[in-house]
């Protein structure tokens, strides 16, 4: 099973890749209507929307948890080299 490089939600039918197409690396939460993959802004803000809404946090909370996820996900490696 494929996990999602971008927000790491398991991938396990067609319908959960991007655009359906199974050789992509990133779901269909995290893709834009086109098919491309959202930016690290995009993907952090439904990141941290998605915390709130399931799991009842506010948002200052739900955006820490969502951006010490995103530090161990592939896609957004070398976004905090800088920290």
């Amino acid at each position: 099973m494929k996990v999602c490089i971008a927000c790491g939600m398991p991938m396990e039918k067609k319908s959960d890749f991007a655009g359906g197409d199974e050789q992509k690396d990133y779901c269909v939460y995290c893709a834009r209507p086109d098919g491309t993959m959202r930016s690290f802004e995009e993907a952090k803000a439904g990141m941290t929307r998605f915390i709130m809404e399931s799991q009842g946090f506010d948002e200052t909370a739900a955006e820490k948890i969502a951006v010490s996820s995103m530090k161990k996900l592939p896609a957004w490696k070398g976004m905090f080299d800088h920290e």
